[in-house]
């Protein structure tokens, strides 16, 4: 087919998709229309409405509750944060909504819905206020370059989001929400710990007039870290100007962040039980190996409430990253990596007897370029348009339809895969269909279908078997059942799931090395898999000063095709957990506690199943707090028993690689709000 054939048949595809769902959405606007007055979905005057109710921004699209879109949303705000005396981002997801945390010692990776590490910071996608932080190559998105006094809350959706975000949206989405300047004031932190860590942070906002505000963030951290040449320096700076009035809204910011850290690399099996703390000095150069990174970063965005029920606005987004460093054996590098997004949607809230009537529709476009030390590059284009109505059937009962068509072209070069550089052109599509079900305030009741699909990034595009020229879009759907039960001082959620994906795009230690490579094995699309899995979380207000909670997470997640169908796939644990107790002792002392479980699994692309899997381990996490006035002091103590375990690990012929996971940590925060 040739390529003016080829777009035609795509812009059909397209207008079929948009075409069906809005006229689905506009036959539902017209039998409510005569009918429409401002009821809300629910009875807010009922007295065991629950908090969930407050209409907040979800996942960054619109604007809604918790418990009136078809998926399972759980939200960790501001005082959850400040309750938990955490100090980073990692220490306060993990072990949240089922996450499973990799980390070499460099930065944490985030799986949902059983992913194995390397593969985890392709499928979960992770924003910051709606922008995507998930790098164009296959390195982890540096989570922590958001301090936690920047952040008011993090929500985070369990399962696939294609419709919504498209690419990478496959286990879940977190959506980290800054603060937005408000209100005027600021604070004040100061904190240090074991392994000679210091951190301190700033913020200040306030108003200009009526109409113009301002915000401003500033962090520095410093320390060794729990293993021999493993120290970091890091700090970021953040600006942000916004206008607000009863129709517009205007924002425009910037933000730098650096990230300067020695490398400790990994470790064999003996190493690892003899001294988890030590270096991997076996190789030249280990001593010296180091990575920096820095990224700056531009982000405006602007509203306008067109009336009651339309709105229209657009984000424009910047970011340029370069990376410099040393590996294990003596070579350096150098990396940049590029980002610019323009994504334009109009919103509707339709109010009608039936309920609200929600459509949000809109384009994304965005222009990623990576260029390597080794003269690996790639100009990725991604085009995208999409589709979804939050559809009222009744007061208690609506259903969310929706459809996206995405469009990629990569522009490859490689000296030793595509020395005469290549050019790939791509396509996906998600559809999305869901049935929210809210018999009363304190029970909701959802089922939802959901495709996904992930474009495959340049690092995985240019190491892949002679033979394979391009891999193929991973493609899936996941399909969910949920029940939340939330009176007045309960929250219970429970979901089952199940998710099966076609052409995996995975690194296969046993597939054919690409010609000139440096490693055994080789970035494929993998043989069809499914997970299944189950989850409940439950959070109870025992007293006004008693708090507790659990959650548990069980994953079934195995090939179902090929030479390993029915093993397990690799670093995803069947069993994780987590429990919590908070009170306060008094109007001035509170005294948190969390116990952490990950269960056994198999060692990274273990996909035979051929070592012994891993073993399971528990963290403790302690911390005491002391509050007067505008005075906050923390005193936390990470994995409390000092437990040894594999953070993250490697499975090769050669000899498998560990991480060790930190070991028991001590950290003291002082902090003052004005």
């Amino acid at each position: 087919m040739g390529t003016q054939a080829r777009q035609s048949n795509n812009l059909s595809k397209l207008a079929m998709l948009i075409g069906s769902a809005l006229a689905l959405s506009a036959t539902s606007t017209v039998a409510f229309a005569a009918e429409s007055s401002p009821v809300n979905q629910t009875n807010v005057n009922d007295s065991t409405t629950s908090s969930v109710d407050e209409v907040i921004t979800i996942i960054g699209r619109s604007e809604n509750t918790p418990l009136n879109i078809a998926a399972n949303v759980n939200i960790i705000d501001a005082a959850t944060i400040e309750m938990s005396g955490a100090t980073t981002l990692t220490e306060v997801l993990r072990g949240q909504s089922g996450i499973q945390i990799s980390d070499s010692n460099s930065g944490a990776v985030f799986a949902m819905r059983g992913f194995s590490a390397s593969q985890a910071a392709n499928n979960t996608l992770i924003l910051v206020d709606g922008r995507r932080l998930n790098n164009i190559d296959i390195a982890a998105p540096s989570i922590n370059a958001i301090p936690l006094n920047q952040i008011e809350r993090v929500e985070i959706l369990s399962g696939s989001a294609g419709v919504l975000y498209g690419d990478q949206a496959v286990g879940g989405v977190i959506n980290i929400i800054t603060k937005a300047p408000n209100s005027s004031g600021g604070g004040i932190q100061v904190s240090g710990g074991s392994f000679d860590t210091y951190e301190g942070k700033g913020d200040i906002s306030g108003a200009i007039s009526d109409t113009w505000r301002y915000y401003g963030a500033a962090s520095y951290n410093q320390g060794d870290n729990y293993r021999e040449h493993n120290a970091n320096k890091t700090s970021s700076v953040l600006g942000r100007l916004q206008y607000a009035d009863e129709q517009q809204d205007f924002f425009v910011e910037g933000s730098h962040y650096s990230n300067d850290r020695e490398l400790a690399g990994a470790l064999t099996d003996d190493q690892i039980k003899d001294d988890p703390r030590q270096s991997n000095a076996t190789s030249p150069g280990a001593y010296d190996s180091y990575m920096h990174e820095m990224t700056t970063a531009a982000r405006s965005g602007y509203k306008h409430q067109l009336n009651d029920e339309w709105s229209i606005g657009a984000d424009l987004n910047y970011s340029d990253t370069l990376i410099t460093g040393l590996n294990d054996w003596g070579t350096s590098r150098r990396d940049t990596r590029s980002l610019l997004e323009f994504t334009p949607k109009v919103v509707a809230n339709i109010a009608t007897e039936k309920g609200e009537l929600n459509i949000v529709t809109g384009i994304d476009l965005s222009r990623g370029e990576s260029e390597f030390s080794n003269g690996r590059g790639n100009v990725q284009k991604q085009a995208s348009a999409y589709v979804q109505a939050t559809v009222p059937l009744s007061k208690s009962l609506s259903y969310v339809v929706g459809g996206r068509y995405a469009e990629v072209t990569d522009e490859l070069a490689d000296p030793k895969s595509y020395p005469e550089g290549v050019e790939l052109d791509q396509d996906a599509h998600a559809f999305e269909l869901g049935l929210n079900y809210r018999p009363s305030t304190a029970h909701r009741f959802y089922l939802r279908a959901d495709d996904n699909f992930r474009f495959a990034k340049v690092d995985e595009q240019a190491y892949t078997p002679a033979s394979v020229v391009g891999l193929k879009p991973q493609t899936g759907r996941s399909y969910e059942a949920g029940w939340d039960w939330n009176p007045k001082s309960h929250t219970l959620r429970l979901s089952a799931y199940r998710l099966d994906l076609e052409d995996e795009i995975v690194f296969d230690p046993s597939a054919e090395t690409p010609t000139g490579g440096s490693w055994p094995g080789a970035n494929v699309n993998a043989d069809a898999s499914r997970r299944y899995g189950v989850s409940a979380d439950w959070d109870w207000q025992l007293t006004d000063k008693v708090q507790l909670g659990a959650e548990y997470n069980y994953i079934d997640a195995e090939f179902t095709e090929g030479i390993n169908e029915g093993k397990q796939l690799s670093w995803v644990a069947e069993h994780t957990g987590r429990g919590y107790f908070s009170i306060d002792a008094n109007q001035n002392w509170q005294v948190f506690t969390e116990l952490v479980y990950t269960g056994e699994r198999f060692i990274e692309g273990d996909n035979g199943n051929a070592d012994p899997k891993l073993d399971s381990y528990w963290l403790t996490n302690l911390a005491v707090n002391f509050t007067r006035d505008a005075w906050l002091a923390s005193f936390r103590v990470d994995n409390l028993f000092d437990e040894q375990y594999v953070s993250a690990g490697y499975y090769s012929s050669w000899g498998n690689g560990y991480y060790a996971g930190t070991g028991r940590a001590l950290r003291l925060t002082a902090s003052y709000r004005f």
